[in-house]
């Protein structure tokens, strides 16, 4: 009877391994295929992007994060199908990592070059990273209650020296280098390296300034006025440029038509699948903007940089 047990126990977690496998391959972005439309249909796309913006693609089972490599997927598919005029990005993230969303913004200018009109939709939160990608559309669209703006770039490093005292931890580092420990929880940061990380963070900071500055046509000093990390709401936004219009979804969708020739009310189709937990939980919702991290294991131990 113990045998016959465990050998459905095992039975049961394979199968379960299984559909778990073909559920996150679902989700993937790379099994994507280039979708074409048969009597002439001309659509406006939709491409979600939900939760923490973060590098590569699927980000697995249990996970909120949106891969940069999924998105950049639909924008292309949206790019080279003549039967989409125009796409709308439904935005609700309270950011991510710098470099995937610099990823998805190239993407989104390349889009843009093709002769496609880009509107933005914002939902609960399209702060910080989320803005960056806003910012190069044609249009922005935002709730009066939505949480954005958060302009900026933080970089983290974990002080944990008492923490290992009290555990008597002794951690032996051996490095090639004076740097390549920078931001060890185990001991104090140096001057030398608290410099290399604010050039960084400041180096930063100044292109996301000229993205905004660029999307917005704003200059860049009227861009910092507004850049100190503070979050506005979307009416808020409004009034300081940095939205263009108060509406929900449907009228994103309303203005996408209207903007590439195919009247107020046009059909639309989603690019993208929705991985099985997202599906079931829904995306990630009223995270503070700005506080999302990177996977850790694509980041040097105990630093995290965010934006």
């Amino acid at each position: 009877m113990k045998r016959k047990i465990i050998g459905g126990a095992v039975l049961g977690l394979a199968l379960v391994s299984l559909l778990v496998a073909a559920v996150v391959k679902s989700g993937d972005g790379s099994a994507l295929k280039p979708r074409s439309y048969s009597g002439g249909h001309e659509v406006v796309g939709i491409i979600d992007i939900s939760g923490t913006i973060t590098g590569g693609g699927s980000q697995g089972f249990l996970s909120e994060g949106m891969g940069a490599d999924q998105v950049m997927i639909q924008l292309r598919q949206a790019a080279q199908d003549p039967a989409v005029k125009a796409v709308v990005l439904r935005l609700n993230s309270p950011g991510g990592s710098v470099a995937a969303t610099q990823e998805i913004t190239t993407e989104v200018n390349r889009l843009k070059k093709k002769g496609k009109k880009v509107v933005v939709s914002m939902g609960d939160v399209a702060a910080s990273g989320a803005y960056w990608i806003a910012s190069s559309a044609d249009v922005i669209v935002a709730n009066p209650g939505t949480i954005t703006g958060s302009i900026g770039v933080r970089m983290d490093s974990t002080d944990l020296r008492g923490l290992y005292d009290k555990l008597g931890i002794q951690n032996r580092t051996f490095k090639s280098g004076p740097y390549k420990d920078m931001g060890s929880s185990d001991r104090e940061m140096t001057p030398e390296e608290k410099k290399l990380f604010q050039d960084m963070v400041n180096d930063m900071y100044v292109q996301f300034v000229n993205i905004v500055a660029g999307g917005r046509k704003m200059s860049a000093d009227e861009v910092k006025k507004l850049a100190d990390g503070r979050i506005f709401t979307g009416s808020q936004a409004k009034d300081l440029g940095l939205v263009d219009e108060l509406g929900n979804f449907y009228d994103a969708v309303r203005l996408a038509g209207e903007m590439s020739g195919l009247g107020p009310d046009p059909e639309i189709t989603t690019f993208g699948a929705k991985g099985f937990w997202r599906e079931i939980m829904g995306a990630a919702r009223g995270a503070s903007p700005g506080l999302a991290v990177p996977a850790i294991n694509e980041i040097p131990p105990a630093f995290w940089l965010v934006m």
